[in-house]
């Protein structure tokens, strides 16, 4: 079990240190709690009973205390990140043991095991806020759902974003080829594609390629390889750590993985063009990732270059969000250098004056750093409005 304690918070002066400390005398307890630390890659600092230097008591970003050490912390002074592990589920008085000293949580051995692995590896990465995780969907085939996705993250890396850009569509091509990097060095998913429990952040950004300062997991040009669930909220959970912002690219079909990739969406971005078979397409689109991802909103892809209602068959950019009954984030303007520059590997929204550039980057400009904004958001090229 884990459980939260309430209780009086307070602040703690002085560098917070980047190792978890131990206090316990239980040799058997001690041996689980190293091993645990070794898995979240931790060398933890370890004590029999309250530290003789206040600092390593005070500074310690994490600190985890037998059931069997509670005697010896009365009296010590309150602070956060204090953990209380025990063994013996029936035993009813380790939640009174846990208000004495403080803890914030109470949790059981071997259950737990993995809570609080992750919570050890969490302050070994000098985990913040999480990044600001977008999802980019095609409501039809063609929409240019891929092509928007590297437009964000080109952007996203051109104004200094920490940018990590996310395939997870198999059948898509390879994102590698649209940002013309697909000899760049570094893992894919076939290396990826059964990994659980828990993975770095930084190791996973590390061991990426790096294509126009951000960093891309895509597919390779071998057989099909099967992302399990497990491996598509592990990687994603990774990048999120990390900071900064994840557009993921996703496939128009929603199966077990993608569902998990739509689940950790702060933002989902549905690209319609302004057509009516576009839109009853995206019908069926939109159903789907709505049953796992709360916020969805439509970008609709302008039919010429008149605006939305320009080309034969236009619909007005209202209109379509209307039909699908999604907020408008956006009307996507016509490139005409996107064939070209696509031939020539040259990445979308390359060119920071080019429609997809000016679009993106005022997309972003409306949303906040790592949180999406309340309500719909609308961006539009600036030199289109009217």
């Amino acid at each position: 079990m884990v459980g939260a304690v309430s209780k009086e918070r307070r602040e703690t002066g002085g560098a917070p240190r980047c190792v978890p400390l131990i206090i316990t005398e239980d040799i058997e307890l001690l041996d689980d709690l190293l091993r645990l630390c070794a898995v979240a890659g931790a060398r933890p600092e370890v004590h029999h009973g309250l530290p003789d230097r206040r600092a390593a008591w005070g500074e310690a970003p994490l600190v985890v205390v037998g059931d069997d050490a509670v005697h010896r912390l009365r009296g010590a002074a309150r602070r956060t990140g204090l953990i209380l592990v025990g063994r013996d589920q029936d035993d009813p008085g380790v939640w009174r043991r846990a208000v004495e000293i403080g803890a914030d949580h109470v949790l059981m051995l071997p259950d737990n095991e993995q809570w609080l692995v992750d919570r050890i590896a969490d302050v070994v990465e000098g985990v913040g806020r999480p990044a600001f995780t977008l999802g980019v969907i095609g409501g039809c085939g063609g929409a240019g759902a891929s092509t928007l996705a590297c437009g964000l993250a080109v952007t996203a890396a051109r104004s200094g974003r920490r940018t990590m850009l996310v395939d997870a569509d198999p059948l898509g091509g390879g994102l590698d080829v649209l940002l013309g990097g697909e000899s760049a060095q570094g893992l894919r998913w076939p290396d990826l594609a059964a990994a659980r429990g828990r993975v770095g952040g930084g190791a996973l950004e590390e061991s990426l390629p790096e294509l126009h300062s951000l960093r891309l997991l895509s597919w390779d040009r071998g057989d099909p390889v099967v992302v399990t669930p497990e491996a598509m909220q592990t990687v994603l959970a990774a990048a999120r750590r990390r900071g900064g912002v994840v557009i993921v690219d996703l496939p128009r079909r929603v199966d077990e993985s993608a569902a998990e990739a739509l689940a950790q969406l702060d933002l989902g971005l549905l690209v319609v063009p302004a057509e009516l078979r576009a839109v009853a397409a995206a019908t069926r689109a939109a159903a789907a990732a709505t049953m796992v991802l709360r916020d969805l909103r439509v970008i609709v892809r302008t039919c010429g270059p008149g605006g939305s209602d320009g080309g034969p068959g236009g619909l007005p950019a209202e209109e379509v969000a209307r039909l699908l009954g999604l907020p408008l984030a956006g009307e996507l303007p016509r490139d005409p250098d996107l064939p070209s520059a696509q031939d020539t590997g040259t990445p979308p929204a390359h060119d920071p004056k080019g429609p997809l550039a000016r679009f993106c980057t005022a997309l972003w400009d409306r949303l906040p750093g790592d949180r999406p904004a309340a309500g719909a958001t609308q961006a539009r090229d600036p030199e289109g409005e009217r």
